[in-house]
């Protein structure tokens, strides 16, 4: 058997997930419920603190879970449209006030359209011990070099201080941890931004608990980089979002999307 090298298996495995894998079709208030649900059932809800945005089709406007609803209470109607000033211009209900430093990372970030932002376990463990991520496991790889950490609080982000501070911290990468705080996932869809709030606790998860019983060694660069291409591919994303669906379903029912 003739041995190929491994970037050939791996566009071989992207183009077969993307000729048999089917297309979602759920609305963006849809698929920001799946998000919501499926934080939830991770543990990434800690009362009405945390938020979900998306960019609406209307400029300037953004879709955003209205203040008082926990994530594992949330359906498409839950969502209402905001403008750059937090101000309900569709749908009953207002914006989480701290949803405002989401704002500097969209005008920041022309590239976002989606931010998903919780204080769950094991990111708030990593926050308050004030560590950065550091890559050392094949499921940590998504962050390579992309995930971004502010190790100073600014304090409750419901001015603009805050957003020009966690925008600017944030820089071009697609994730950061918040020292004291939590974290933030920014990216083009929504399955993405709810795909790597997911890993990145579970990332944290590891960390701290390998910190417990020795010494983390860093993943080498190169295969990193490699990894963290592959997990990041939109075929990966999306299988993966689709499988987050059916759990939501599967646990919450069919009417949480209705």
């Amino acid at each position: 058997m003739q041995q190929k090298p491994k970037s050939y298996y791996a566009k071989r495995a992207d183009a077969e997930m993307a000729d048999n894998l089917e297309q979602s079709d759920l609305t963006v208030q849809q698929q920001l419920t799946v998000t919501s649900r499926m934080m939830a059932l991770e543990g990434h809800d800690a009362g009405v603190a945390g938020q979900i945005t998306a960019k609406a089709e209307e400029e300037g406007t953004f879709w955003t879970l209205r203040f008082g609803r926990g994530f594992d209470e949330t359906t498409p109607a839950s969502f209402i449209r905001v403008d750059e000033d937090l101000k309900t211009v569709e749908g009953e209900g207002f914006a989480n006030p701290a949803a405002r430093f989401h704002l500097w990372v969209y005008k920041a970030r022309p590239d976002v359209n989606c931010i998903v932002h919780a204080h769950p376990p094991w990111i708030s463990a990593l926050s308050m011990l004030k560590q950065p991520l550091i890559v050392a496991h094949m499921d940590q790889t998504p962050f390579y070099d992309d995930c971004a950490y502010l190790a100073d609080w600014p304090g409750l982000p419901i001015a603009d201080d805050e957003g020009t501070i966690i925008s600017k911290a944030l820089g071009e990468k697609s994730s950061i941890i918040l020292a004291h705080h939590g974290y933030l996932t920014a990216a083009n869809t929504v399955s993405e931004a709810c795909f790597l709030g997911i890993y990145l606790e579970r990332a944290a998860r590891m960390q701290v608990r390998a910190a417990g019983a020795g010494t983390i060694t860093p993943v080498d660069a190169a295969l990193a980089t490699e990894s963290r291409d592959f997990f990041k591919s939109s075929s990966v994303i999306e299988t993966t979002f689709a499988y987050y669906a059916r759990q939501v379903v599967a646990h919450f029912g069919d009417e949480c999307l209705e």
